[in-house]
């Protein structure tokens, strides 16, 4: 399994994907209504730790315990740092 991030500069989307890339087992972003409902903006730190929580919810639903971490080209700091964290401190392990 593969968690793959993208983020913009408005927004930030995860998603669990299998290991041959052609099923998507999980997803969160930050244009969800839910989520945009609690947060002010969705492309901050507080809006990547939100996202790491919630897709870290939904792999376990899905049974999902180990992901290799794709950070698609970004560099780990910043909002990609805090998703990782929030997704590892969810239970995700990578």
């Amino acid at each position: 399994m593969r968690l793959t991030v993208h983020r913009t500069n408005c927004h930030i989307y995860a998603q669990i994907t299998s290991a041959s890339g052609d099923k998507v087992i999980a997803s969160a972003s930050s244009t969800e209504k839910d989520v945009r409902t609690t947060l002010k903006h969705g492309g901050n730190i507080k809006a990547a730790e939100a996202i790491g929580q919630r897709i870290a919810e939904r792999a376990k639903q899905a049974g999902v315990e180990t992901v290799a971490f794709d950070r698609s080209g970004y560099k780990y700091h910043g909002r990609v740092k805090a998703l990782a964290d929030a997704a590892r401190a969810g239970g995700l392990k990578f």
